[in-house]
């Protein structure tokens, strides 16, 4: 039986935790946290959703396949650690880009691979658990 009450909080709370894990994922350069911590927290949210209203929501506020999100992840991941590659630096040695309002570099293009990473594999997890079927 569906809670209306959990279900109404959950629709408050999603957005809660997105915005609480992107602080996490950025905040952890520089002090405790980053992309697991991060992933984690969105993963909750997302699992909040899907014990109030079912699978099929949390689809839909998705909108991507978790595998796919987990795959992106590593993608960017690996793109991170052979980024220094073609000017000739170490694997997962970190290159900057200094831009005015944010500096981008290849740190942060890999802890938003472990993020997405993090969030895919919880979720697909997650969502295989509660749906009975495989992961």
């Amino acid at each position: 039986m569906r809670s209306p009450i959990l279900g109404l909080g959950a629709r408050f709370l999603l957005p809660l935790f997105l915005i609480s894990s992107l602080y996490i994922l950025l905040r952890g350069h520089n002090a405790p946290g980053g992309g697991f911590i991060g992933g984690l927290i969105a993963a909750l949210g997302f699992a909040i959703l899907i014990f109030a209203e079912g699978t099929a929501a949390a689809r839909r506020a998705l909108k991507i396949e978790p595998r796919n999100l987990g795959g992106i992840g590593l993608l960017c991941a690996l793109l991170a650690g052979f980024g220094a590659a073609p000017s000739g630096g170490a694997p997962f040695q970190g290159l900057w880009l200094a831009l005015p309002v944010l500096p981008l570099s290849t740190v942060l293009l890999f802890d938003i691979g472990v993020y997405f990473a993090v969030l895919g594999g919880v979720l697909t997890l997650i969502f295989a658990l509660e749906e009975g079927g495989d992961a």
